[in-house]
């Protein structure tokens, strides 16, 4: 994404410790990381170039190969185009991308045909597959096609978010050299750690021992009666002066469970989402006498839950409200306060381990066990007692999904008279949570295991275009390798025009050589032989490019080489990743047919990739043999010249036409002026005038549009004199 060494910050990847590593590698993992940004081309761009298409020729202007479904325009057309568009060069740094961009409107004009290649289906364009003829909605043409044949068919043209860069989270952090990190629930995922990320993971035992007392699950018929049962035990817990911390998975169940204590008149604290900021307070004093907190997420929250309260916070909420009014603490007087709180704290500390410590209840049991066990582990730390406890309904989504079924037949059965608001506590019933538990961590691991077997074919890709990334960012045997993209594409041009595995009279040495002089405008005569034309046509490639650099000298045509190589990838390479997500998206299809997604998905991707590398080292070459350097002095026009406006009605005579703003350019590294690739000036000056526009100023109120008419009519202003043109 940058354009100079200098510009990059990312360090590189030498050692990683993470943080809660269990919810970044593994909860995190299920969706790649994505850098996305709006798509930079104007629709309106679109509209304009699909206009141009009926004035320009077949034949005269371009040629349209059928067979190798290629648009290609030729110098007349080039030139014609450049009449039209009002541009001096359509092959300069400004306008780089309109050539891209009229061969794909040519190319949805003659080479794509409604109601066979694709439908209009509610005012939008639909593929249709040519192999079974059915519609593939959802999918879209890449490189501006889809676009393209939306303007030709006038239907509203998508504007869309493009795709930068993409990697999902196990490949990202794998590039790391050495790889670790830290949490308190990794013992349940061992095995993905171990599979995925080759890290070993080791159980550090607590520093005094554990006494907390986790009694067995309860479990409600109907969430209603479990809430209500949360409740009772909450006020029973506070009548002692016992804290209370409470789990929900959701802000909705937070705010439900708080109304109900409300209605009690049992006092609490809410820590979810909307109350971020006051976290470390809330959490702090989550362990004093009669204290009650309701939280959603206990994963990462970094303070710690002592009983008997944090003497420093409540000391400094006491500092606060002695400052009132301006009033200064002195610094005896703050230690003073610190003193007494911290006495204060110790008594309520001694009064809570005396009734049990810190009781966890959880409303819910969490699909992953690990989340669980984060909350359970608030409580008895550092040798403290505590106890913890879960509720469960038959409604919640763990045990309406995945299982219970048995003990829910059990519960229902005329065996067991099941009573309102009457609980099941039995080992039994924890074990089958547990089971369920593990299934859905079972599933979601096949989702991961599947994504990153998936991107292990992207990630080859992704290591060959960076890799040449930096290599050309950082400038290195650049003229070497121009120059091998030149043999590459000229040996290409070769293959495609004197195919091996066709006869000889069908060679066509001809056409050939018009491809050179449209690429390179090297004029040339090739024999009909395969081998003297590649060898005749090496040479005044390599000529060409030598004559071309003297021209304009090594180290500026070094930095234009630089610059067009980086900005085609990365063109093509976010046009790529944008194809690839298509793919993937319909590609298990084919298991249908019998055949391995994921092998039908490399051997796509590969082509795919091929056709990319190709595409780039031929667009860039082209693109350094026909740019001009150009003067940044000179003043540019504008690719579409502002006509100037026909006033339809009497009264606005006296209305000027608003002037447009100038197009301002964005300095590009390495070139003269202009905007980076893929750029458009949005608009441009207006026609010079003999004298400048007089302001008009209304003297009369403004007329509403549905006002009626000033004229008289009867009508509504919007109806009459209010019509737009």
């Amino acid at each position: 994404m940058k354009y100079r060494v200098e510009e990059q910050v990312l360090r590189g990847f030498h050692y990683a410790v993470v943080d809660e590593v269990d919810s970044i590698l593994i909860d995190e993992a299920r969706t790649p990381l994505i850098i996305s940004g709006p798509s930079e081309e104007s629709t309106d761009l679109y509209y304009r170039l699909n206009q141009l298409v009926p004035k320009l020729t077949k034949e005269t202007h371009y040629q349209v190969d059928e067979k190798a479904h290629t648009v290609s325009l030729n110098e007349d057309g080039i030139r014609e185009a450049e009449g039209l568009l009002h541009v001096e060069n359509l092959y300069d740094d400004i306008h780089n991308n309109l050539v891209h961009h009229i061969i794909q409107a040519l190319t949805a004009h003659h080479l794509y045909q409604r109601d066979v290649d694709y439908m209009i289906k509610d005012g939008e364009i639909v593929i249709v597959d040519e192999f079974t003829g059915r519609l593939m909605p959802g999918r879209r043409w890449s490189n501006g096609l889809h676009q393209a044949i939306e303007a030709k068919e006038n239907v509203r043209i998508r504007q869309e978010n493009q795709t930068l860069a993409t990697v999902t989270f196990q490949n990202y952090f794998r590039m790391y050299d050495k790889l670790a990190g830290m949490t308190g629930t990794a013992a349940t995922e061992a095995t993905e750690f171990k599979t995925i990320y080759s890290l070993d993971v080791v159980t550090i035992p607590t520093n005094r021992p554990l006494i907390r007392t986790n009694y067995a699950d309860i479990v409600y018929k109907t969430e209603q009666e479990k809430f209500h049962g949360v409740v009772e035990e909450i006020a029973e817990l506070c009548a002692k002066g016992r804290p209370v911390l409470v789990g929900t998975i959701s802000i909705e169940k937070s705010e439900r469970l708080s109304g109900l204590l409300k209605r009690r008149g049992i006092a609490h604290n809410v820590l979810n989402a909307k109350y971020h900021e006051l976290e470390a307070h809330i959490i702090a004093q989550a362990g004093r006498l009669k204290g009650v907190t309701i939280a959603t997420n206990m994963a990462g929250r970094g303070t710690d839950i002592l009983l008997g309260g944090n003497a420093e916070f409540l000391a400094e909420d006491q500092v606060k409200q002695m400052a009132t009014g301006g009033k200064e603490v002195s610094t005896t007087e703050r230690e003073a306060v610190i003193g007494q709180m911290r006495a204060r704290v110790e008594e309520e500390h001694n009064q809570v381990v005396a009734l049990g410590g810190l009781h966890v209840l959880g409303t819910e049991r969490h699909e992953a066990r690990r989340i669980d066990n984060q909350l359970r582990g608030r409580c008895g730390r550092q040798g403290d007692p505590g106890s913890s406890r879960f509720y469960l309904s038959f409604e919640d989504d763990l045990m309406r999904i995945f299982g219970a079924d048995r003990i829910k037949r059990l519960m229902e059965s005329k065996l067991i008279q099941w009573e309102e608001n009457m609980p099941l506590e039995h080992g039994m019933v924890t074990k089958s949570i547990e089971i369920a538990q593990k299934r859905v961590e079972a599933h979601n691991f096949e989702i991961r295991k599947d994504l990153l077997e998936y991107d292990n074919i992207m990630n080859r890709q992704r290591e060959v275009i960076y890799e040449e990334r930096e290599r050309i960012l950082e400038g290195r045997d650049l003229r070497a390798h121009v120059q091998s993209m030149l043999e590459e594409v000229a040996d290409e041009a070769v293959d495609r025009f004197f195919h091996p595995q066709q006869s000889e009279e069908a060679w066509d040495p001809k056409g050939l050589a018009d491809w050179a002089r449209g690429k390179f405008g090297i004029e040339l005569e090739l024999p009909a032989d395969r081998d003297a034309a590649r060898e005749r046509l090496q040479a005044a490639v390599k000529a060409a490019y030598a004559a071309r650099e003297q021209a304009l000298g090594a180290e500026p045509l070094r930095g234009l080489e630089r610059m067009i190589l980086l900005q085609f990838m990365d063109t093509k390479w976010k046009d790529h990743l944008y194809a690839m997500d298509a793919l993937r998206e319909g590609i298990g299809l084919r298991a249908y047919g019998q055949r391995d997604p994921k092998v039908e998905y490399a051997h796509e991707a590969f082509d795919m990739f091929q056709e990319m590398v190709m595409r780039i080292k031929e667009e860039a070459v082209e693109f350094i043999f026909k740019v001009r350097a150009v003067r940044e002095d000179v003043p540019r026009p504008a690719v579409f010249n502002v006509a100037a406006q026909r006033l339809l009605h009497p009264e606005s005579e006296r209305f000027a036409p608003p002037p447009m703003p100038e197009p301002v350019p964005e300095a590009v590294p390495g070139l003269a002026g202009g905007l980076p690739f893929g750029g458009f000036p949005r608009g441009a000056p207006p026609p010079p005038q003999s004298e400048p526009a007089t302001p008009f100023r209304r003297t009369e109120p403004k007329v509403g549009r549905n006002d009626p008419c000033y004229c008289g009519s009867g009508k509504k202003f919007k109806k009459c004199h209010g019509q737009s043109a």
